[in-house]
């Protein structure tokens, strides 16, 4: 049985379980990190070389790194439906996925970690604006790219949508300033209504916040 470890507040391990709900892929998952701990334990440590989550385990194969992860589990079990089969097509997929880890998500956790995981007394204001303002520019590209198509790649979910769809849920409930990006908006509509985005990747944070 596919065996996953990371906590399900993590936006990594929300990634990987939104593909596990799309296939409906039998599993475990593995409670650890953050309150529960468990990434210095022998057994986790042999997993990975970095101490992070998530990882998964299926059978003989060990991923890490949740863009990997998010890959290998579409190739494994759902080839020309999330991993579209023939380079290019694959490609558009990739595209967005990188585009998501080199572009998109700096500035977006900097916004989430100024405004949740940092406690109000300590938060700076000037910077949070700031990584905000970058991150609606990025989430612009985006809306920029939607108005071609349904989703990232085109007509149907790829896992191109996995890593920037899973940011979405967190942006739109930030207490932030955001423009109005049409496309980007009927999209996180799109997605709210897949039951394994509702189920895994719109998961309260609450527990997360840091308070004075």
């Amino acid at each position: 049985m596919l065996k996953v470890w990371g906590r399900k507040t993590s936006i990594n391990v929300q990634k990987v379980m939104w593909v596990v709900g799309e296939l409906d892929l039998a599993h475990e998952r593995i409670d650890v990190g953050g309150a529960f701990g468990g990434l210095d334990s022998p057994e986790f440590e042999a997993l990975t070389p970095h101490g992070r989550i998530p990882v998964i385990q299926d059978g003989d194969t060990v991923v890490w790194e949740s863009n990997a992860v998010v890959r290998y589990l579409a190739a494994q079990y759902d080839e020309d439906g999330l991993a579209p089969s023939g380079a290019g097509a694959r490609a558009q997929a990739d595209q967005w996925m990188d585009w998501h880890a080199t572009t998109l998500y700096g500035d977006f956790i900097s916004v989430f970690l100024g405004m949740v995981r940092t406690p109000p007394s300590q938060r700076n204001h000037g910077a949070i604006a700031q990584a905000a303002e970058r991150t609606a520019e990025h989430y612009a590209c985006l809306n920029a790219a939607l108005a071609e198509r349904p989703f990232i790649a085109g007509d149907r979910l790829t896992m191109g949508d996995i890593p920037v769809g899973a940011t979405l849920y967190r942006y739109f409930t930030l207490d932030i300033q955001r423009p109005s990006l049409p496309n980007l908006e009927a999209y996180y509509e799109r997605l709210q209504t897949r039951a394994a985005y509702r189920d895994h990747v719109m998961v309260s944070y609450e527990e997360l916040r840091v308070t004075d």
